[in-house]
Order: C-alpha cells, then structure tokens, then sequence
C-alpha cells in the first residue's frame, strides 16, 4: 500500500516539540548527545504518519532514512516465492532502519510495513553522515545504535537456527509481552517460521 504521510510542518508547534521531547529523551538516554549536537540535529529531522498497511520501505528501494518510532508499531519482512518471512517488530520508543540497506546505501532485501497507525521521526543518511563528522557526541550514538542492531540481529538468526519454534515463541512472549495483543497471529506465525495451526498448538499448551 502506498504511504499515506504528513510533514512535521503542517502539525501545531506543540505536537511537533512533543515528538521532538520523545526522541531526545531515547537519544540522551542511549547516549547523551551535547547541545550543540542537538541544536544541528533538530533541522534535519522530521515527523511523518503512516497508515496501517503502508509500506515505509521496498523490497529494492534504498533505505534513506533511521527511523524513530513515536507512536505505533511495524514489522521488517522479505518475501520469496509468495511466502513471507517477519524479521523484526518495532513499536513505540525505539530507533531503527533497514540497516543493511540503509549503511550500504544499497536497494533493500526486505520491505518496512506499518502495522497500526504510526507516527515517525526521520533523520536521513546524508544528514547523520555530516553531522557524525561534526560532532563525536552523534558519532558515539550511531557506533552504539549499528552495534546494537548487530547485536540483535546476531541473536535473531541464531534463535532461527537453534532453537525450536515452541522455545522462540516463548521467549517471544518473555521479552515483548506488550506486544502480544497487537500483532496477529499471522504475522506472529511468520515471524517463528511456522503455520499459523502449529502456532495454535504451542499456544495451547500449559
């Protein structure tokens, strides 16, 4: 579906800070940026909504921007041969990319879906490349935030590897509790790699 969004520009300047109040707070919270960091970082970011079901990045389309998700939640998923498969889910508070595609600046492998209502700030590539080599304090955040992802996506695929679908779905539930009642059971199935019946069973069990 195509992406139904907004500018920040058109918001009430109220609404606008409030994103901006969020996205700071996670960035000083993750690693303190100064303020002459923060005064240069403002003018490059913006805020746009999505719809559920739009597409925020294409399957071959380069992925330009980090996203930071103010309100919402979306799913990073590849497709082959009809068959979709659910690498990660993002909700509220949290920043990210197609960091593959986006560090390379080459056509993604996967798509970026809203799976509710979602509200985003963007912060583009060519933007954090000049201001990373302004400022340490925003080069330190983004070393941080790409080992992370690294750190993560490292633990995902050894879950698929590794571990049985009953034991993934389980630490699922462990560590995005919050999350449960707002992803489908399709999705949720696509993310363990199962069908949606032997999805049904392991929920089943006590």
């Amino acid at each position: 579906m195509q992406p139904s969004y907004l500018f920040f520009a058109f918001y009430p300047k109220k609404l606008f800070y409030w994103f901006m109040a969020d996205f700071f707070t996670f960035c000083n919270d993750f690693s303190p940026l100064d303020e002459a960091a923060v005064n240069d970082l403002i003018p490059h970011t913006k805020t746009r909504i999505f719809q559920k079901g739009d597409t925020i990045v294409y399957n071959g389309e380069v992925c330009r921007h980090l996203f930071f998700i103010n309100s919402g939640l979306t799913k990073i998923c590849s497709f082959k041969q009809d068959k979709e498969f659910i690498m990660r889910f993002f909700s509220e508070n949290v920043m990210f990319s197609v960091f593959e595609s986006f560090l390379t600046q080459t056509p993604s492998n996967f798509e970026m879906i809203a799976l509710e209502p979602t509200t985003l700030t963007l912060i583009s590539y060519d933007s954090m490349e000049m201001l990373c080599h302004k400022h340490h304090s925003l080069e330190t955040f983004f070393r941080k935030l790409v080992s992370r992802a690294t750190v993560k996506m490292t633990k995902r695929i050894s879950e698929m590897l590794e571990e049985n679908a009953t034991t993934r779905y389980h630490q699922f539930v462990k560590e995005n509790n919050h999350l449960i009642h707002r992803i489908s059971l399709g999705d949720m199935a696509r993310y363990l790699g199962i069908t949606q019946q032997s999805l049904s069973r392991i929920r089943a069990q006590r």
